[in-house]
C-alpha cells in the first residue's frame, strides 16, 4: 500500500541509496520509469539492500514514444537490463499517448506477459474511456492504473470505474507536490496526531484503498512517509477530508488525455 516513487530523482547516488534506505526500512514497493532516466540507479539501489529480489515488488513504465510493437518489445529489454532483473512485477503503459495503439500496445504487452518477463500489466493517466479501451484489448488482467492522487484531487470518478473493474489505483505525487503542507484542514488533522501533513494525506489514500509512492530522497522524508502506516484517521477526518473541494492538478502535459 506504500510504495517509493523515484520521479526526478536522477542523481545516481542518491537514487540508489533512496531505494537501499527505503528497502531496509521495511518498504517493498519501488516504482520508476523509462523516462525517469533513473532504471540502472534503482536496480543499484535494490542490489545494495538487505532484501531478497523476491521479496521487492518493482514496477516501471513504458514512455509514450515507445509504445509501438517492437518498441514495447525492445524497450522493455531494456529497462529489465539496467534494472538488472529478469522480470518485473509490473510494467505500465506510462501515457495513452504519442505511440499508443492499444490493439499494438497491448498485443505487445500481452506477449511479455506470456514470456514471463512482466508479471503484470497496468496502465497510468488512463480516463475512463481508455480503460474501457484498454480493457477491450488486453488479454491479461489490467492491474492498476496510476493516477495523480490526493486529498487535493481526488479522482472520484476514477476510483470508481477502476473499483467496478476490480483495477488498483495507485496514486502518484500523492502530496500534490508538497501543497498538502499548506492546507489548513489537513495541518489541523496532522496536529491532532502529532504527525505530518503528508502523514495524513497518506493515511486518507490508504483508508481509500489507493497505494501510494511518493518520491523521497532523504532518510528524514522516507521515514515520516513509512510512518504514515500508524496513522489511524476516524470517520470524521477521513469525512472532513472528503469535504475539501479542492480540484488542483499538478501534473497536466499537452499530451494528457483529458
Amino acid at each position: 500500500m506504500l510504495g517509493l516513487g523515484t520521479w526526478q530523482n536522477e542523481d545516481p547516488e542518491d537514487c540508489a541509496k533512496a531505494v537501499e534506505t527505503a528497502l531496509n526500512m521495511g518498504y517493498r514497493h519501488i516504482d520508476t520509469a523509462q523516462a525517469y532516466d533513473n532504471e540502472e540507479h534503482v536496480g543499484e539501489g535494490i542490489e545494495s539492500a538487505n532484501v531478497p529480489r523476491e521479496d521487492v515488488f518493482l514496477a516501471t513504465k513504458v514512455w509514450k514514444a515507445n509504445l509501438a510493437y517492437d518498441d514495447v518489445l525492445s524497450s522493455t529489454e531494456e529497462s529489465l537490463e539496467k534494472l538488472g532483473v529478469d522480470s518485473v512485477d509490473l510494467l505500465y503503459i506510462h501515457w495513452p499517448a504519442g505511440e499508443y495503439d492499444p490493439e499494438e500496445t497491448f498485443r505487445a504487452l500481452n506477449e511479455l506477459h506470456e514470456e514471463g518477463k512482466i508479471d503484470r500489466i497496468g496502465i497510468s493517466n488512463f480516463e475512463p474511456e481508455n480503460i474501457e479501451e484498454a480493457l477491450e484489448h488486453s488479454e491479461a488482467p489490467v492491474f492498476a492504473n496510476q493516477v495523480e492522487l490526493h486529498p487535493l484531487f481526488q479522482q472520484e470518478e476514477i476510483r470508481s470505474v477502476c473499483e467496478e473493474h476490480d483495477i488498483e489505483v495507485v496514486a502518484y505525487s500523492p502530496l500534490a507536490r508538497g501543497a498538502v503542507f499548506d492546507d489548513e484542514d489537513l495541518g489541523e488533522i496532522a496536529d491532532e496526531h502529532g504527525v505530518s501533513e503528508a502523514q495524513v494525506s497518506l493515511a486518507w489514500l490508504r483508508e481509500k484503498g489507493v497505494t501510494a509512492i511518493p518520491k523521497a530522497t532523504g532518510e528524514d522524508h522516507i521515514q515520516d512517509n513509512w510512518e504514515s502506516l500508524r496513522v489511524e484517521l476516524d470517520d470524521e477526518e477521513i469525512e472532513r477530508i472528503d469535504d475539501l473541494g479542492r480540484s488542483e492538478r499538478q501534473i497536466d502535459p499537452d499530451f494528457a488525455p483529458w
